[in-house]
């Protein structure tokens, strides 16, 4: 365990950071498997829906951190190439 008064900052920082990081990371995976659920069942219209607000949770994971910006762009990319794709 620490000893200095820094250190033990450090160690508090950590743990806040790491639960906020888990949980952005958590959100956006939700998000995704949402996305790809729908899409598997083929319903369109739903699908479109959850497209938006996954593509909304994208954007918020590249404001926070927690995606780099073409990562998620390639992201956007494929799932709205499939939902396009859909009868």
């Amino acid at each position: 365990m620490a000893n200095h008064f820094s250190a033990l900052k450090r160690a508090r920082q950590t743990t806040k950071r790491t639960a906020t990081n888990r949980a952005n990371t958590s959100r956006l995976r939700t998000a995704l498997r949402t996305l790809r659920e729908t899409i598997e069942k083929g319903d369109k219209p739903a699908a479109e829906k959850t497209y938006r607000e996954t593509v909304s949770a994208l954007d918020k994971a590249i404001q926070k951190g927690t995606l780099h910006g073409n990562t998620a762009a390639r992201y956007k990319s494929r799932l709205g190439a499939r939902v396009n794709a859909m009868k």
